[in-house]
């Protein structure tokens, strides 16, 4: 079998990774990373939508064993948990650290050792969670962690509030996409996130990304080395509009998507000023998400490996 090499290894010995790490940083003088284009000098200090600055902040890292099964294998997934969000909805899981900046600020020399320790764990990937308002940070500390010995797959695991312009740029350099799809109702993403136009944004996000890295590939120890994987949370009363969402996978981006429908909702944060996200998901709302994204013919499914509590 050939040995795997991640795709950033030869972007950084042809120079391409050191010319986009610098485009990137320029974005930040007047912010268009995200959607959102708040426009703000971070480079000066301002923050947007996103209260992030000239550096990333961090909340956590680990090896995680929670993920999806292509990324945990037997030492888990090496997460790097990202303070602040581009996105921001009211229920999120983790909201401590995207709404209430649960974290510290870390250099460029900083995120490359958190790079590099999660490596020396034995994590089969490094995992950017929450990655999309901080990718000219993460460009700049990548190019110091090969130098010191990273290769390992690089996850980029976002809310699939994405701009097409800002996913070119790590064209060539990550490995595995992993964004979510959240919403297909406009109206549910605006009293959800204030983000009417996340579902036609995350079309257009899920589309380059699999362009540039295809269906999942996952190798001959159950590991994922390269591909789209996508994370679609069931909200209750089919708020998330599931049946769509699987549809347009299976008919825009490819039927052999991996997909992981995930039953894991709770009213976190500030769900209940959303009519319908005040409850719990029912095992019948999550048997007829799964149903529906079988129907809509997607048949790689991550199979949970937890159980959790429905109501």
């Amino acid at each position: 079998m050939t040995a795997f090499e991640p795709a950033y290894i030869r972007a950084y010995e042809k120079g391409v990774l050191q010319k986009r790490a610098a485009k990137a940083a320029g974005l930040l003088k007047a912010c268009i990373l995200c959607p959102r284009k708040c426009g703000v000098d971070r480079l000066d200090g301002e923050t947007g939508f996103c209260k992030t600055g000239q550096l990333a902040w961090v909340s956590s890292y680990s090896p995680h064993f929670g993920e999806e099964a292509p990324l945990v294998g037997t030492h888990g997934s090496g997460t790097i948990f990202f303070t602040h969000c581009n996105l921001l909805c009211l229920f999120c899981q983790n909201f401590d650290i995207s709404h209430q900046g649960q974290g510290q600020e870390v250099t460029y020399n900083e995120l490359a050792s958190l790079m590099l320790a999660l490596q020396n764990q034995g994590c089969h990937n490094i995992n950017f969670v929450t990655p999309s308002h901080v990718v000219p940070q993460i460009l700049a500390a990548l190019e110091i962690a090969i130098e010191r010995g990273l290769n390992v797959p690089l996850v980029f695991n976002s809310g699939g509030y994405d701009r097409v312009a800002t996913l070119k740029l790590l064209d060539g350099i990550v490995d595995i996409y992993m964004p979510d799809f959240k919403f297909w109702d406009p109206q549910v993403a605006e009293a959800s996130c204030q983000a009417p136009d996340y579902p036609e944004v995350a079309r257009r996000a899920l589309a380059e990304m699999h362009r540039q890295v295809g269906d999942l590939q996952i190798d001959d120890d159950g590991i994922g080395r390269r591909g789209l994987l996508i994370r679609h949370l069931v909200l209750p009363r089919g708020l998330a509009g599931t049946r769509e969402v699987m549809r347009f996978i299976a008919r825009s981006i490819s039927p052999s998507s991996y997909v992981n429908v995930m039953s894991q909702y709770r009213p976190c944060g500030r769900a209940a000023e959303v009519q319908g996200l005040e409850s719990h998901l029912s095992v019948e709302d999550y048997r007829l998400a799964v149903q529906a994204a079988e129907a809509e013919g997607i048949s790689r499914l991550d199979q949970p490996r937890h159980r959790f509590i429905f109501r």
